[in-house]
Order: C-alpha cells, then sequence, then structure tokens
C-alpha cells in the first residue's frame, strides 16, 4: 500500500516545487522517514486532493472543537498553519492522552496522517499504534508530547 502512495507523494511534492518556484516559497523537504514535513506539503495535499499521507507540521490553534465521540473518541481542534490554511486535528483519545490544557492560540507541532477533504483536510494517526502495524504520530504542546 505505501509503494502505491509513493508516486502520489512524489506527485504532490513535485507540484508543489513547480508553484513554489514560481512564488518564490521554500521548497518542502521529504525526509527519509515515509513522511512529510510541512505546510507545502499540506497545501499541495489539499490541492492536489491527495489523502493517506504522513505529515509534521505545525501551526497554531484556531478553534477547540467538542469531542466526537461517535465510536472512538477523539479531541478535535482546528490548527491555522504558517501558510493561513487551516487543518482539523482528529486525536484519538481512547488511544492516547488527550493535550491538556490546549486554548486558542497555542503553537502546537503534529504528526499524523492527512486525509482531504473540501474543509482543508483532516490530520488522524496522531496516536501510537497499539498493534505495531501503523506509523505513530503524535501532537507536541507546551514541551509535552501526546501520543
Amino acid at each position: 500500500m505505501r509503494k502505491l502512495l509513493f508516486p502520489a507523494i512524489v506527485a504532490a511534492v513535485a507540484a508543489f516545487f513547480a508553484y513554489s518556484q514560481h512564488d518564490g516559497l521554500p521548497f518542502p523537504t521529504v525526509a527519509e522517514s515515509p513522511h512529510v514535513e510541512g505546510d507545502g506539503v499540506l497545501a499541495a495535499a489539499f490541492a492536489n486532493q491527495t489523502s493517506n499521507i504522513q505529515v509534521e507540521a505545525e501551526g497554531t490553534v484556531a478553534k477547540v472543537l467538542p469531542d466526537d465521540n461517535d465510536g472512538s473518541r477523539h479531541q478535535r481542534f482546528i490548527v491555522r498553519l504558517q501558510s493561513g490554511k487551516t487543518v482539523l486535528i482528529a486525536h484519538n483519545i481512547d488511544l492516547a492522552p488527550r493535550v491538556s490544557s490546549l486554548s486558542e492560540g497555542d503553537n502546537v507541532r503534529f504528526r499524523g496522517e492527512y486525509e482531504w477533504n473540501a474543509k482543508g483536510g483532516v490530520v488522524h494517526w496522531t496516536h501510537h499504534d497499539p498493534n505495531g502495524r501503523h506509523q505513530d504520530g503524535w501532537i507536541e504542546h507546551n514541551g509535552r508530547v501526546f501520543q
């Protein structure tokens, strides 16, 4: 499955590179691990409607939403990236501790899996995988890592 996703990731990064060269924006880096970093990759994934990409980025909490208690419980909040785009973070609090004392205006870093939607997308899998079949994600807030 990951081998099938790699061409989509390369296409998204290449599309963003062409765009960034035109606007003088920095080129996003692709780490050696199977995740990609930064606003640019998220912007490219959104523009290309790409999903199932491991991402790592940071931003400011724009809004703290009520928990989603339907099925697995998720702490939800919207993060505004440096680019101005927003992404919903859905953090599974059945598998990981709640991000404590989270407030609008707080800075957070996160790693998880991006899923496209028309509102900006969702990042989930921001926790460890108890079965060891999925790359672990995390959220960093106030110097503490929640996973």
